[in-house]
């Protein structure tokens, strides 16, 4: 079938997706090899420069692979969801239980390696939290995020603050919606206070399976009444 010449603007993007439907309605084929760039050109009426710019993203997308002096060939059918397209369209759920992971790991390590400045930015953190016990839940769940975020740089790892940046807009949307749903903030605007102390002491003693065990608790039953004094449950997250 044609492809068709494509409209002004955007002029990439309309390429690729061009070239895109080929590919997947199985137009081209696995291991064929497309047109060359003139070719493509003339049929989508676009410059060159364009179809380079298309074929780079269906790249980047795994649907083609260029090769040195033979041309561009057709890898996949489908296109390769990269992470964070992945965690978009993951169930918070499964977010919630990698972050446990990640989570418990970084207190550990926060609690081994926390520096005077990371102490006093978990200090401020928490201050911050407990200032936006006043405000809506959206706020709430950002600032809550936001000392949670301080426990994972203090670990000093950037593997596990890149992961956790990566989920944390899919587990804010959960979080603001199970609060609204739950009304669990009605009868406790500061929900789980206690414990994001406890972490806090946690770490600048240097405790690092307290810290671990705090974080564990308010992450295995987050809407659970609270056990204990040293790591209530409760914490939206």
């Amino acid at each position: 079938m044609p492809l068709g010449a494509v409209r002004p603007s955007p002029l990439v993007e309309q390429a690729a997706a061009r070239l895109r439907e080929q590919i997947t309605g199985g137009h081209w084929p696995v291991g064929t090899k497309l047109p060359g760039e003139t070719t493509l050109a003339k049929e989508l009426g676009v410059g060159r420069s364009t179809v380079r710019e298309a074929l780079r993203a269906l790249a980047g997308a795994g649907l083609v692979q260029p090769r040195q002096g033979a041309g561009v060939f057709v890898l996949a059918a489908e296109p390769v969801d990269d992470w964070p397209t992945r965690l978009r369209r993951a169930a918070v759920t499964d977010v919630y239980e990698v972050r446990m992971a990640v989570e418990v790991h970084a207190a550990r390590l926060a609690a081994r390696r926390r520096t005077p400045d990371d102490i006093a930015a978990l200090r401020a953190a928490l201050e911050g939290r407990r200032a936006a016990s006043t405000a809506d839940d959206a706020a709430f769940v950002d600032a809550d995020i936001a000392f949670h975020a301080a426990v994972i740089t203090a670990a000093h790892n950037p593997v596990l603050a890149d992961l956790f940046t990566e989920f944390t807009p899919v587990l804010r949307e959960g979080l603001i919606e199970l609060l609204t749903l739950t009304g669990l903030r009605a009868h406790d605007p500061n929900t789980s206070d206690d414990a994001h102390e406890a972490l806090v002491r946690a770490v600048a003693e240097g405790d690092a399976e307290a810290a671990a065990e705090v974080v564990r608790g308010e992450l295995e039953d987050p809407f659970a009444p609270a056990q204990g004094p040293s790591a209530p449950a409760g914490d939206p997250e």
